[in-house]
């Protein structure tokens, strides 16, 4: 990588992904030399490098568990956007930890070891590491539920309840000062990522940001991988002519954000000072339910096949979740795209891809198979 750029020279890690590539493209734009290292795992890039990578970045094929890679990927680096990760609800446990929390911790020791200049380390953490989303409850006002009993699924009771009294909660935005913890392995290992980043930041005097995102979707969101992202999941289903598959009863709600607008957090995060080394929310501070998205993106497919609830649910998922975004907000973000014009875009893009197949389904029955996806009533 080239000496001149002096201080704006980027190492994005899993940047042929939906965000990292994002990202790439952003940086460039601004003026930034970018190395791309990316694994090209399978699951999400069935074809191999994808073609959208940015022709301008240097890629490096690697994996961020292989310390040569990323010892040669660092050098010359002077900030790391550690986007990197094994996601989504797939029944590897193992895979999860290595890749994430190992990948991240190797990284850091590869950085402290080799004296690398880096100035700041941005890592991609999650809503998942939250165990449910804050609510308010009648009695005693602002409230961080626990995680909803199995047992309380199985009777198909999806509230969530006040853990002081036990009242029906109302979902409110979500702070980062409500308590990490993760119920999921990849929820684990995302709060793995950002504790490490952050605390090993401090350790060693270099400036680091762990941004937990919300939902994020957009083009380039893989259509091959049936484990993430539940607007791509809905409209490969659809255009399969196939129903979209609601878990619970399709009421819980999520924060949406689309993909460029995850990308300006990153750079906000290493142009800004106020956010270092903290955790930060970003996401548009507005819940909306998982059904109404399915019917979104049905009526603008011009599709018409209503969602289906079969009493199934995911042991460990969250109810509610909406990001309370003031810390990013007070640094100056806010996100451009809303819901409507982000599925909008992601459908004009989705109408481009060949091979748009349903992969869902042999994937739920993995799921089912593994203990991952319960019904109501069973034991």
């Amino acid at each position: 990588m080239s000496s001149s750029n002096n201080g704006k020279r980027a190492l994005v890690t899993g940047a042929a992904g939906l965000i990292g590539s994002h990202l790439a493209d952003l940086l460039v734009r601004e003026g930034w030399m970018v190395r791309i290292l990316d694994n090209l795992e399978p699951q999400t890039h069935r074809h191999g490098k994808p073609p959208w990578l940015n022709e301008k970045a240097e890629f490096v094929q690697g994996d961020v568990r292989d310390r040569d890679a990323i010892t040669a990927a660092l050098d010359g680096i002077d900030v790391v956007f550690h986007q990197a990760a094994y996601g989504g609800y797939m029944p590897e446990i193992a895979k999860y930890v290595h890749v994430n929390s190992f990948g991240t911790a190797q990284m850091l020791e590869v950085i402290r070891e080799n004296s690398i200049p880096v100035r700041k380390v941005v890592v991609a953490s999650s809503q998942a590491v939250y165990s449910e989303g804050a609510g308010e409850c009648p009695t005693h006002g602002l409230v961080f539920p626990d995680v909803r009993p199995v047992a309380q699924l199985r009777a198909g009771d999806w509230s969530v309840h006040c853990p002081l009294c036990g009242a029906v909660t109302i979902s409110v935005p979500t702070p980062e000062n409500a308590p990490v913890g993760g119920e999921t392995v990849y929820g684990l290992t995302k709060v793995d990522q950002e504790k490490l980043v952050l605390l090993w930041g401090k350790q060693v005097g270099i400036s680091t940001v762990a941004l937990r995102y919300s939902c994020t979707y957009g083009p380039r969101q893989s259509i091959f991988n049936p484990y993430t992202g539940v607007i791509a999941i809905f409209c490969t289903r659809l255009l399969n002519d196939l129903p979209p598959v609601l878990y619970e009863d399709g009421e819980q709600t999520r924060d949406f954000s689309f993909v460029e607008d995850i990308a300006r957090a990153n750079l906000l995060a290493v142009e800004s000072d106020q956010l270092d080394g903290l955790p930060v929310n970003v996401g548009s501070a507005h819940g909306v339910t998982i059904r109404e998205v399915a019917e979104q993106i049905s009526e603008a497919l011009g599709i018409k096949i209503a969602p289906e609830a079969k009493g199934e649910f995911r042991p460990g998922e969250m109810r509610h979740l909406t990001s309370g975004t003031e810390r990013i907000r007070a640094a100056g973000y806010r996100p451009r795209v809303d819901l409507a014009t982000g599925i909008g875009r992601y459908l004009d893009w989705i109408r481009g891809q060949a091979d748009v197949r349903d992969y869902f389904s042999e994937a739920a029955d993995i799921l089912r198979s593994k203990g991952i996806v319960h019904r109501v009533g069973q034991s």
